[in-house]
């Protein structure tokens, strides 16, 4: 297997534990709270969590990126998350239409895990391109 062929099941075996990992924290933010916006408090739950999941798997084993300092892994973390804004919403439109198109839980969390990778494909090409191209800034 050549090296971008590697390269590309692990960011595959990657979005998948974040993804796992995602609706795990909403599965457990709905038991905890079960309010008036328990829905999208979930989500949001979901997204940190998969977040700072994937970002340290992407930085060590992806791209093999070393941050100067703290500061600078700072940044780079901000950059991460900025630049998935669009692949976020993404994620939160799908799973949001299947919450109010089918009103299930297991469907809802369907849709999150279709809008995650309709958003992990695009979110490679930011990261690879510009992410993890900060090296002095």
């Amino acid at each position: 297997m050549d090296s971008s062929a590697k390269r590309a099941t692990a960011y595959a075996i990657f979005a998948l534990i974040a993804t796992a990992a995602n609706i795990a924290a909403q599965d457990a933010a709905v038991r905890w709270y079960d309010g008036v916006f328990a829905v999208q408090l979930s989500i949001a739950a979901g997204t940190a969590v998969g977040l700072t999941i994937k970002y340290f798997l992407d930085k060590r084993y992806i791209f093999r990126f070393t941050p100067r300092d703290i500061a600078h892994d700072g940044r780079v973390f901000a950059f991460y998350a900025l630049t998935g804004v669009a692949t976020t919403a993404v994620f939160w439109g799908v799973e949001l239409a299947f919450h109010y198109f089918f009103r299930t839980k297991e469907m809802r969390y369907f849709g999150g895990i279709i809008g995650l990778a309709l958003g992990y494909l695009g979110k490679y090409q930011l990261d690879r391109r510009y992410v993890f191209q900060m090296e002095g800034k």
